[in-house]
């Protein structure tokens, strides 16, 4: 497959291009296997840093390249800078043509990144970019801000652009009209690209002030500030206002909202006290920060209290006065750095609803690759949870993880969620982190109502067991019977949990509440490992310690059915330190009889063993050791006689294979319940709520789970 590319240009500054460029690359790593960027003007490509190493000043480029699915070199990605295209504009696009075939010969897909109307002058800057697209060969999709404009003049200014761009030979594959407001957000794209005898698609982005808002850290190091007090992993959250705080604290409590910094004089302490108390109680606003200007800070016995009550927002010292640190504070624009995580997630929200992915990849021509890398397998796992939405509980509500997973999985509409544990305290921490869990709904496990009908329900499932309403009472208080109860009872579709609780602790309630689907005679798992050019199914890695062949059989079955229901075509081994007949012993026995097992209840599959896993994988292994198999050399579902073989060797390939391991996901249960390592990313549990998303879409249509 040619390497197909596409060049982002704006005929202005401030456009939002970098987040159109950012919702492209999104759209190209789920297509193809290997995605470049490329810069075509930069500034200086590197700069000393005080430590004598080296930092990056293309933030846009460097935003770029920590996309997963992008693996180049700063280095290498850039053509020229600014002062290379002053000093010679024909030598300059010579270079950047070759500098770009370069990175075309790694990849499948280039986005290249137009200029930012920084330094080359104005009136000849778009020509430029259009002369670059032209040498490259790449289609121009121009983004045009719709800000403080009407549409006239947003139609106008892109009949232009368009003019300019063909007049140098460039061929435009579509138009984004990026931060609408006003009539322009609110008409359709036909409205808006009203361009006569033009066959380009139009699509409208509306502005969104989230997006521009700068970081804690950014306004600190805009007004030389340093941190004094706080929590500094809270210098990530976006300032979504400024306040001076010259007036009483009386008059200023009335205008504080979440996200608000607070400017004032540092030695002002009623201000900061009043403050600090705001942040103390409950279903007050969740402060961003709070300046201390003029080189002043809280001493003596103030200072002390200040410091006693230990405050999460951070407080920052500055040596200029208020008026300077207000004006420089307001100009500052918030860049979109790789650990935005919010913002990452409204951006890629927003493009999504707003471009048709399917039509632009279209006109691209972009074929998609035959292979299925990790980042195309986790976006089919989010496209599939968000085409028919369930409601997912997630029990461990005071895990910052957890909470950041939540922001993540509501802005994309992956799931609808239900978070255990106090609400007051979780929406405090949640706006602390500088996250939006606005549409979860948050329940407390000691909730009476819930509590009275899950204890009279779990005490007549377990009434053989002796169990009595008083017991059960205590017991259903607990996040994870809790959570169960709630799937069992139809008030949400699947749990994930396991963050901070054993894998015991988390599925226990299910064999209890749940239980097991018909004809399944034991729990187990899978994790989906994601290869660089495909997904296995491993089980069973995370539950049972020495299954019988019996329950070897069942896990092979379960394993297969997952693995189909995830796009796998399930090629099922079952794995020995024996391949076919030429091994003895009971461990080799075990495998056979449960191969067996399986080849007489599920005629259907596809199943050998006892094989060994390089027959397993390895077609010339396969050809010596098993030439008539259907599976050897090609399988695609794995299934471990024991637990410890299992376990190690999913993290051996995790870890020097580079592989991406989703899960484990539980299989056998009547209803979806999922467990996550207790070092869990934020990533992991995404994918985990898309996963049991899916498997509850399966088990209400009648499906096995």
């Amino acid at each position: 497959m040619s390497t197909r590319s596409i060049y982002i240009a704006s005929p202005e500054g401030d456009t939002g291009k970098s987040t159109v460029a950012l919702g492209v690359l999104d759209l190209l790593v789920r297509q193809v296997q290997r995605v470049g960027v490329f810069r075509a003007v930069s500034r200086v490509p590197e700069r000393p840093s005080p430590d004598g190493g080296t930092s990056l000043r293309d933030h846009v480029l460097e935003l770029m390249l920590e996309h997963d699915g992008v693996d180049l070199t700063y280095a290498e990605t850039v053509g020229v800078t600014y002062d290379d295209v002053h000093a010679d504009p024909e030598a300059a696009l010579a270079r950047i043509v070759e500098r770009y075939h370069r990175v075309a010969a790694q990849c499948d897909a280039v986005v290249i990144l137009g200029t930012d109307y920084t330094d080359v002058s104005g009136a000849t800057e778009l020509s430029f970019n259009a002369r670059v697209a032209a040498n490259l060969d790449s289609p121009v999709l121009l983004v045009v801000s719709g800000r403080d404009r009407g549409i006239d003049e947003v139609t106008t200014l892109t009949r232009l652009s368009l003019a300019e761009l063909r007049a140098n030979h460039a061929q435009p594959v579509g138009v984004v009209v990026n931060r609408a407001e006003g009539a322009v957000r609110d008409a359709d794209a036909a409205t808006v690209a009203r361009f006569p005898g033009e066959d380009l698609p139009a699509w409208v982005i509306g502005e969104e002030p989230f997006l521009g808002a700068p970081t804690v850290a950014q306004l600190a190091e805009a007004v030389d500030g340093t941190l004094l007090l706080g929590d500094r992993d809270l210098m990530s959250r976006e300032a979504l206002d400024l306040i001076v705080g010259a007036m009483t604290f009386e008059h200023m409590l009335g205008r504080l909202a979440d996200g608000t910094v607070v400017i004032t004089p540092g030695d002002r302490t009623d201000i900061l006290l009043g403050l600090l108390a705001v942040q103390a109680a409950d279903r007050f606003p969740s402060l961003a920060g709070i300046i201390l200007t003029g080189g002043h800070r809280p001493t003596g016995r103030t200072g002390q209290l200040a410091a006693a009550l230990q405050p999460h927002v951070p407080i920052i010292a500055t040596a200029h006065d208020t008026y300077e640190v207000a004006r420089t504070a307001s100009r500052t624009r918030g860049r979109m750095s790789p650990d935005a995580q919010r913002k990452h997630d409204v951006a890629r929200a927003m493009f999504e609803q707003s471009i048709d992915g399917d039509e632009l990849l279209e006109r691209l021509a972009v074929e998609r690759t035959p292979v299925v890398t990790p980042l195309m397998f986790e976006h089919e796992l989010i496209e599939r949870a968000r085409a028919d939405r369930r409601r997912v509980v997630l029990p461990e509500g005071d895990d910052d993880r957890i909470l950041r997973a939540a922001s993540t999985v509501l802005a994309r509409g992956i799931a609808d969620l239900t978070i255990l544990g106090d609400e007051a305290a979780i929406r405090k921490r949640a706006a602390e982190l500088g996250l939006d869990i606005t549409d979860a709904q948050v329940l407390s496990p000691t909730d009476p109502e819930h509590v009275e009908t899950f204890a009279a329900e779990y005490a007549h499932l377990r009434a053989r067991k002796g169990m009595t309403v008083e017991r059960a009472r205590e017991i259903v208080t607990d996040v994870s019977y809790f959570g169960t109860m709630m799937v069992h009872l139809g008030l949400a579709d699947g749990m994930v949990s396991g963050a901070a609780h054993t894998t015991a602790h988390t599925i226990r309630p299910s064999f209890e509440i749940i239980k097991t689907q018909p004809g399944v005679s034991v729990v187990s798992s899978v994790f989906l490992m994601c290869l660089p050019d495909r997904v296995l199914a491993y089980g069973d890695c995370a539950v049972n310690p020495d299954p019988t062949a019996e329950q070897l059989a069942d896990i092979a079955a379960s394993s297969a059915a997952t693995a189909e229901q995830f796009g796998v075509d399930p090629r099922v081994a079952m794995l020995s330190y024996s391949t076919g007949t030429s091994g003895s012993g009971a461990d080799v026995d075990k495998v056979r009889a449960a191969t067996a097992l399986v080849q007489e209840r599920h005629p259907e599959l596809s199943v050998e063993g006892p094989i060994q896993y390089d027959a397993a994988v390895d077609a010339s292994v396969a050809a010596s050791k098993l030439p008539d198999s259907s599976v050897a050399g090609k399988a695609s579902v794995f299934i471990f006689p024991d637990l410890n073989t299992g376990n190690n060797t999913y993290k051996a390939v995790q870890r020097s294979a580079g592989a991406v391991a989703i899960g484990p996901v539980l299989q056998g249960l009547n209803k979806p319940v999922n467990d996550l390592s207790r070092g869990a990313l934020v990533a992991d549990i995404v994918n985990t709520v898309a996963i049991t998303a899916i498997q509850a879409q399966s088990t209400s249509n009648g499906e096995t789970a």
